[in-house]
């Protein structure tokens, strides 16, 4: 009782409370206002849904199986809460909580580490105000986010050395993303080598590179119709298959040699490290070892989404970035050596202080919180037209909209994207069609709207059900 009560007025617990909130107050703004997108938020939330109803978990946005995506179980225990009542808000209030959750095992970790109460909760205020933990949640919804947390309490638990709690925080991150996997193992080698934690160390190495094999060899295939995961195509000069990636960059290095040593690269690396760069100590990185697959897939990419703090792509990362910054000060702590703050003019300011300023610095510099002014206001003239379109959708139906409009409509089997490069070959398929020819959404664009607007008024099929403000509603008409 007396530790509930320790609990209950905690500072780091009442951050937390008030960061989940703000975080989904922010999610659920960007939502109403329109700016969700089918990628990602509208399929998972389609998958929640279908698993909750029992039906399978078949995404018509990618047209796979979910578990052929990225054999992300988690989302089998996350759609009991559509059971409760299904809505989209049940996601965005479980990333909310699962990004803001991370904080108390970074203040732990500083505790375990030896760091006073204050230093501690500064560096919880480092994990709350990084840019990455807030620009993710308003990017839609990713099952990743809850790895989030179970990266750093499995940190946690290696070093107070509990076994049992380690094991199911590793299971949780490697039910939330296949290539998660690669990071448990990196993280096993650091554990085993570095930080001599043998049995956790060899835990996560073997679980993590057998659920690699495991998830794509055998899992994503079987429910891929035996294709490889669409993910491989971004590192199409590598290989056409992950095995064959795998070798490539150990037979071919002057493949990835350009990519390493780029001005991208350095750009990506600066963007990760700016928010923490003062408490780093060279000595102290081994930490890092643990981000080395998620750094290099990165880096290695295609795709420059992949390298930047808006995306998901560097979540895993964070949990080794912090955990080097607690072994920097810890050893300045103890007199072991210095972070690069040390060798600052103002190396007497108050450390925990200092630690939250700069913090707040790198959150006004890099969060995207100006989004809801330069981006996400665009689309008021339309909104209550959109909505009133959206009521009239009144069965379950298949949808063919935009990705903006889809993550309203995907409690359904049966969603599907305008797309300019892809036009639908049979409209005769979706009872209902709800366009935007103001913002015809991603991958999409006006000429290709109008264009539909102007062939389904001319299909005898359909009829047009709503028109106001450039938004489009037709459904199927049955009588004729």
């Amino acid at each position: 009782m007396s530790n509930f009560k320790h609990l209950k007025y905690h500072p780091v617990i009442w951050s937390i409370a008030l960061v989940s909130l703000i975080f989904f107050l922010f999610s659920s703004a960007r939502h109403a206002l329109f700016e969700s997108n089918a990628f990602e938020l509208g399929i998972y939330d389609q998958v929640a849904y279908l698993i909750s109803q029992g039906q399978t978990p078949f995404s018509s946005f990618l047209e796979i199986h979910h578990m052929g995506n990225h054999a992300a179980g988690v989302m089998y225990p996350v759609a009991l809460l559509y059971k409760i009542y299904p809505d989209v808000h049940w996601l965005l209030l479980v990333q909310a909580v699962s990004l803001a959750l991370g904080a108390w095992p970074v203040w732990s970790l500083a505790r375990q580490a030896g760091l006073n109460n204050s230093i501690s909760r500064a560096i919880a205020c480092i994990y709350l105000l990084y840019p990455l933990v807030f620009n993710l949640n308003l990017f839609d919804f990713h099952p990743e986010v809850i790895a989030l947390p179970a990266l750093l309490a499995a940190i946690l638990a290696a070093r107070l050395n509990k076994t049992l709690w380690f094991c199911a925080a590793i299971v949780l991150v490697l039910s939330c993303k296949a290539v998660l996997s690669l990071t448990v193992a990196a993280m096993g080698l650091w554990l085993l080598c570095f930080d001599k934690k043998r049995n956790c160390g060899l835990i996560a190495l073997f679980l993590g590179a057998g659920w690699f094999l495991i998830a794509t060899q055998a899992v994503i295939p079987y429910f891929n119709q035996g294709r490889e995961h669409a993910g491989v195509a971004r590192y199409g000069y590598l290989g056409h298959s992950v095995l064959e990636i795998a070798v490539n960059l150990i037979l071919k290095p002057n493949l990835v040699l350009a990519r390493l040593f780029s001005w991208d690269t350095f750009e990506y690396l600066a963007l990760l490290v700016l928010p923490v760069i003062w408490w780093l100590s060279p000595r102290h990185l081994s930490p890092l070892i643990s981000a080395v697959p998620m750094l290099a897939m990165n880096i290695l990419s295609d795709i420059p989404a992949q390298r930047d703090l808006i995306h998901q792509y560097s979540l895993p990362i964070l949990p080794f970035l912090l955990t080097a910054v607690i072994s920097s000060l810890a050893a300045r702590n103890q007199q072991k050596g210095k972070t690069i703050f040390d060798r600052l003019p103002i190396r007497n300011y108050p450390l925990p202080r200092v630690i939250v300023i700069w913090s707040v610095i790198g959150f006004l510099a890099l969060a995207k919180y100006g989004y809801f002014w330069t981006i996400y206001l665009d689309s008021l003239a339309s909104l209550p037209a959109t909505r009133e379109a959206i009521s009239l959708v009144e069965t379950k139906g298949s949808v063919l909209t935009t990705s903006q409009i889809a993550p309203h409509l995907t409690h359904r089997p049966v969603v599907k994207l305008t797309q300019a490069h892809s036009p639908p070959t049979n409209l005769a398929e979706f009872e209902y069609v709800l366009l935007n020819l103001r913002y015809p959404g991603w991958m999409s664009d006006r000429a290709f709207v109008k264009n539909l607007v102007t062939k389904l008024q001319n299909t005898p099929q359909f009829q047009l059900k709503y028109q106001r403000d450039d938004i489009y509603l037709f459904t199927q008409n049955h009588n004729k």
